[in-house]
């Protein structure tokens, strides 16, 4: 069966009094889903292939639709609560069927007209798209995979005594301190931002002001100053001999080509057959 919750590319097979039934490429029986009419484009023929989002209907059936959803399988949002009753909540995602939020899944009980963060997942019980407000859970510092001074997507959870809780890269738990920031910031809000620190239990500190190179290669000073003391040049290259950049610099060739790296990405730098350029 295709992916719940997920687009998938697929070719138009056949019409029908329905809609359209859509087929990937396996050829399989069980991976062809409907696109009801409503939904149908206004011209096409049947090899054409349709970019769907394909969910479970009221009858718990999969059905396509070309739709976009607000959110998608395994991925942070935050959305309306349209209904709360004695089931659970139901969430706008953008689609007919609202997304279903059980009561243990709530990191409080929902109203409805409150928005809220919520992580869409599979319910492996029921096979159906649901939603969670326990968005930590769904969190994980154990191995971390961003490094110091790289830049990050991330999601504001909530509010602290000391800064803000965030989502990193959809992966991980970080924090900014109040010091740090200089903007209005609320739950669901998605921006980018550099990683400060990682501590060694793994919690990891948050700027969203972009570090400059000297807070982050140290070895690009020297570099620096280098260029400015020979009126802008340097005849070293990322293919110089180890031994030349050494005599030159008194550094390794890995420091250097990570210092001028550095120094390339903020634009401080031309890399020419000759040498390095200071961009003036």
């Amino acid at each position: 069966m295709l992916s719940i919750g997920e687009y998938h590319t697929l070719t138009i097979d056949r019409d029908t009094p329905p809609g359209l039934f859509l087929k990937d490429d396996s050829g399989e029986k069980e991976n062809e889903v409907l696109l009801p009419n409503k939904y149908k484009p206004e011209s096409f023929e049947i090899g054409d292939e349709l970019e769907v989002f394909v969910y479970l209907d009221h009858d718990e059936r999969p059905v396509a639709t070309t739709l976009q959803p607000y959110v998608q399988l395994d991925e942070f949002a935050f959305l309306e609560c349209v209904d709360a009753n004695k089931m659970g909540a139901f969430l706008d995602w953008g689609l007919e069927k609202h997304l279903f939020v059980p009561f243990k899944e709530q990191a409080y009980p929902m109203k409805e007209g409150e928005h809220y963060l919520i992580f869409c997942y599979l319910d492996e019980e029921t096979q159906r798209l649901t939603a969670s407000s326990k968005v930590n859970h769904f969190l994980d510092n154990t191995e971390l995979t961003v490094e110091p001074y790289e830049k990050v997507d991330l999601i504001v959870t909530n509010k602290t005594e000391i800064g803000f809780n965030l989502i990193v890269n959809e992966l991980h738990q970080g924090l900014v301190y109040h010091d740090d920031v200089f903007q209005d910031l609320k739950t669901g809000d998605k921006l980018t931002g550099w990683v400060k620190k990682t501590r060694k239990d793994n919690k990891i500190d948050i700027t969203l002001q972009r570090p400059g190179y000297r807070s982050i290669e140290p070895n690009a000073d020297a570099v620096m100053n280098e260029l400015e003391m020979n009126k802008g040049f340097i005849p070293l290259t990322d293919k110089s001999s180890p031994e030349d950049i050494k005599a030159r610099l008194e550094m390794s060739k890995k420091s250097f080509k990570k210092a001028i790296g550095m120094l390339y990405k903020e634009r401080l730098i031309s890399i020419e057959d000759d040498g390095i350029h200071l961009v003036m």
